[in-house]
């Protein structure tokens, strides 16, 4: 570091500030900072570094659900812009919705001592998370803790859910269905809810029929929609609870040639060129990157007793984006 130091005429704490991304630092003496680290093909000594931050590896775990689904791969991306900084490292790992999957993984990455881990848990069940002595801490994305006191990060899936099944209401449609997954999965359930509140607040009432809760997949969410639209009076508009049953939704639409009004939660590219009329959007990254500072601050209070320290919950806004019409559906 004193050779970077010398060569870019800077003190050794400004080298420093550079390398840990200090705001504060002018952009040219960044830049002959940064092009003296170039020139003399400086490493830091991670490491070192972690060592004298108390920390073992300088990894840390993310256990997910799903990696087919994009909203993960943001996520993701996310947490790594978050920890990064603080010269961490991310170890992506998938469950798959695995409950035993999960369980075996978090025990993996603690024996590889990560210094942290940021889970979107499976199931209801989440005892095995729960902190045990000398075990590294945890905060929970996209689902909150059951029966453990953890920190998580939240997207306010009802009141998506419900703004949007509103949109619809508002547009004239009084038969709606719901295409979404299990009710196991509390996204859906808090999407579910939000639509049927929706209805409840305009007076009209929920028809089973209209509903199909359990499609991973775009080929099982064109089936189901598909079931839907071949019903004797068929829903005028669909409540989509991710993009792969929004999409799944639209090819059934398309292909059956029938004008139904769309809803779905998650944005997604071409979504506006779809034309899907209504998309909830959020950012999936920011999801990430507050997840990933909720971590790093439990690990600087590693010192300091857990029982003192309330878990945070944090909740990422919605809003509802207009890429069309909904009162007039697609063709």
């Amino acid at each position: 570091m004193r050779d970077v130091a010398e060569h870019a005429s800077v003190s050794p704490m400004t080298v420093s500030r550079v390398l840990h991304d200090d705001p504060g630092v002018s952009k040219a003496t960044r830049e002959r900072v940064l092009a003296a680290v170039d020139s003399l093909g400086y490493r830091r000594n991670e490491v070192a570094r972690n060592l004298r931050l108390g920390r073992t590896s300088g990894l840390i775990g993310l256990v997910v659900t799903n990696l087919a689904n994009p909203f993960y791969s943001q996520f993701a991306l996310g947490v790594e812009s978050g920890v990064s900084r603080q010269g961490l490292k991310v170890v992506l790992t998938n469950t798959d919705e695995d409950v035993e999957r999960e369980r075996r993984l978090v025990e993996e990455l603690t024996a590889r001592r990560v210094d942290g881990m940021i889970v979107v848990p499976a199931g209801n069940d989440h005892s095995h998370l729960a902190a045990q002595p000398g075990s590294v801490p945890i905060v929970l994305g996209a689902r909150p803790p059951s029966g453990v006191p953890l920190d998580c990060v939240l997207v306010d899936d009802f009141g998506g859910a419900r703004e949007a099944t509103a949109g619809l209401l508002a547009a004239g449609h009084t038969r709606l269905g719901f295409l979404g997954l299990p009710p196991s999965v509390w996204t859906s359930s808090e999407r579910f809810r939000g639509f049927c509140v929706a209805l409840e607040e305009a007076g009209v009432a929920l028809d089973e029929r209209y509903v199909r809760l359990r499609q991973r997949t775009i080929p099982a969410a064109e089936a189901a929609a598909r079931e839907l639209l071949e019903l004797p009076q068929p829903p005028t508009a669909l409540f989509c609870a991710n993009s792969r049953n929004t999409l799944g939704a639209f090819r059934a639409t398309s292909r059956l040639g029938r004008p139904v009004s769309l809803a779905g939660f998650d944005d997604f590219e071409l979504a506006d060129v779809l034309g899907v009329p209504l998309i909830v959007a959020y950012d999936p990254r920011e999801l990430g990157r507050r997840a990933a500072e909720l971590l790093l601050r439990r690990m600087n209070e590693s010192d300091a007793d857990p029982d003192d320290a309330a878990p945070l919950r944090i909740v990422v806004p919605t809003n509802v984006v207009r890429y069309g019409d909904p009162g007039s559906g697609h063709h």
